[in-house]
C-alpha cells in the first residue's frame, strides 16, 4: 500500500517536533494530526520516543506519546490483541493493526502514521466508519432461514460444511482491505468493497442458511460486485491473512453457475 494514499483531508502541512530528552533508544514517529474544531489544515507531527521504555509495537509507542508527550493525539484501539480492528490505520506505507505492527518491522528511518486512506477522518488517526458499517448491514450479516428452527438442538452443519468457513469468519472488520482497494476509492458509494463482500460470501456459503438466492440477486448488479478489478491489495494487505479477492471470485463463479 502506497503511502500516496492519503485520507480525504490531504492538504498535509508540516506540524510540531517533540524531542525525547535523554533517550537511550530514540525512534521517531510522523503522526498525521488534524482537529475539525481548530478550523487549520492537517499536519504531520514528528515525536521522539525512547523505545528503551516502550513496548514493541507501534501501538504501544502511540500509547506512550499519549501518556507521556502529547495527550491530544486521537485514536482509536481496544483488544490490543489483532481481534477488533480498532486501530487500523496505515503505517508505514501499509494498511494494517496498530497493535499487531512491529516497531522493529517498519523500515528505517522514521515512521509515518496516517489514517486509512481514502477515507473521511473525524480527528487524528479516527476514520468515519459509517458508510463502511451501512455497507456491511446492507448485506444482512445473518444467518436467513424460512423454516422453523428446531425446538430441541442448533441448526446442525457437517464438519465439512463448516470448513468452508475457515477463512471467512476470521474477518474483523478492521477496514483495512476497504480503505485499499483502488475500485473502493472511486466508486465507494456503490461498491460494497472487499470486506463486505467477503462477509457476503460467508453468508452465501453457510449451509444454514435458506437465501442464497435473493442474496445472490441483492448483489447482482454493475457495481456493487462488479466494480472488483482484481488489483489484489486487499488480499496484500489484509493484517489477518485472509483474501477476500478469493471470496469475490468464488460469488462471480456462483453468479455464472446460475444461469447456465
Amino acid at each position: 500500500m502506497a503511502e500516496f494514499a492519503l485520507p480525504k483531508n490531504s492538504q498535509i502541512q508540516k506540524g510540531r517536533h517533540f524531542d525525547s530528552p535523554g533517550a537511550k533508544q530514540p525512534r521517531t514517529f510522523r503522526v498525521y494530526r488534524w482537529n475539525p474544531d481548530d478550523g487549520l489544515n492537517p499536519r504531520v507531527d514528528t515525536y521522539e520516543v525512547d523505545m528503551a521504555s516502550c513496548g514493541p509495537m507501534v501501538l504501544d509507542a502511540l500509547i506512550k506519546i499519549k501518556n507521556e508527550i502529547d495527550p491530544t493525539l486521537t485514536f482509536r484501539r481496544s483488544c490490543r490483541e489483532g481481534i477488533c480492528g480498532s486501530c487500523a490505520m496505515n503505517i508505514d506505507g501499509t494498511n494494517t493493526l496498530a497493535c499487531t505492527k512491529a516497531i522493529e518491522d517498519c523500515s528505517s528511518g522514521d515512521v509515518p502514521i496516517y489514517p486509512l486512506p481514502a477515507m473521511e477522518v473525524v480527528k487524528d488517526l479516527v476514520p468515519d466508519l459509517t458508510h463502511f458499517y451501512a455497507q456491511y448491514a446492507s448485506i444482512k450479516p445473518w444467518i436467513r432461514t424460512a423454516s422453523p428452527a428446531p425446538s430441541d438442538r442448533e441448526r446442525l452443519q457437517s464438519p465439512e460444511d463448516r470448513k468452508k468457513l475457515d477463512g471467512l469468519y476470521e474477518c474483523i472488520l478492521c477496514g483495512c482491505c476497504t480503505a485499499g482497494c483502488p475500485s473502493h476509492w472511486w466508486n465507494g458509494d456503490r461498491y460494497l468493497g472487499p470486506a463486505v463482500l467477503l462477509q457476503a460470501y460467508r453468508w452465501i456459503v453457510d449451509s444454514r442458511d435458506e437465501d442464497t438466492g435473493a442474496r445472490l440477486d441483492d448483489l447482482e448488479d454493475p457495481f456493487k460486485l462488479y466494480r472488483c478489478h482484481t488489483i489484489l491489495n486487499c488480499t496484500r494487505t489484509c493484517p489477518k491473512g485472509l483474501n477476500p479477492a478469493r471470496a469475490i471470485a468464488e460469488i462471480k463463479k456462483l453468479m455464472v453457475a446460475r444461469r447456465t
